[in-house]
């Protein structure tokens, strides 16, 4: 049997394959006129469904159903996270859809909202803070930072925001809103944020002269 760090990276190895052969068949799908090459993308996704399964230990019908609904171009999803700072601390709220873990208050970028009212709405939603955008600190390639295997290929972006005042959280999403130090952040939710990432962000919380970070 090979070892558990072999594979891990085999695994991590499907799921990039997979993600690029669903993204072609998608792209193919969506402009081929010709009906064979219509069957021939049909059946690449299913080659990336079955990868993706083998990848993820997920059952194949779920695989498959999700990628049944994706049309159009495929393009990296976003991900938007709220950086709020209060007293040197960082807010973080537990994720109720990952046994209470901790994570930036976020989601997923809805279509036609620009990103500032992205990361302000879901730091209101989330953690019942008004707050104000004010700087992009980093663009993530999330494959590229040490998160678990996700279906799809996304990006996270990291917005500093400014601290206005506290509203009502919504219960059905997250809970226990908190302020946290960094040598006080345990039990994350890894598929939403890294300990890396904290440090960064931390970082651009000390020295707000930095750049945007990207990749």
């Amino acid at each position: 049997m090979l070892p558990k760090t072999r594979m891990t990276m085999i695994n991590e190895e499907l799921l990039r394959w997979s993600q690029q052969i669903q993204a072609i068949a998608q792209n193919g799908m969506a402009y081929t006129t010709n009906v064979f090459d219509l069957g021939r993308f049909q059946e690449l996704r299913h080659i990336a469904a079955e990868m993706m399964a083998a990848a993820t230990g997920a059952e194949l019908a779920e695989v498959s159903s999700v990628f049944d609904v994706q049309s159009g171009y495929a393009t990296p999803k976003l991900d938007v996270r709220g950086v709020v700072f209060k007293e040197d601390k960082i807010l973080m709220v537990e994720e109720l859809n990952d046994h209470k873990r901790w994570t930036l208050p976020g989601g997923w970028v809805d279509i036609n909202e620009p990103l500032s009212q992205a990361v302000e709405r879901e730091v209101r939603e989330e953690a019942g803070m008004i707050v104000k955008a004010r700087k992009v600190a980093a663009i993530f390639d999330r494959n590229q930072h040490g998160h678990p295997l996700y279906p799809f290929h996304l990006y996270k972006i990291f917005v500093m925001c400014d601290l206005i005042a506290e509203a009502t959280p919504d219960p059905t999403e997250t809970a226990e809103p908190s302020f946290f130090a960094l040598d006080e952040i345990t039990n994350l939710s890894e598929a939403r944020v890294t300990l890396e990432e904290l440090k960064r962000l931390f970082a651009h919380h000390e020295h707000p002269e930095l750049p945007t970070e990207f990749d």
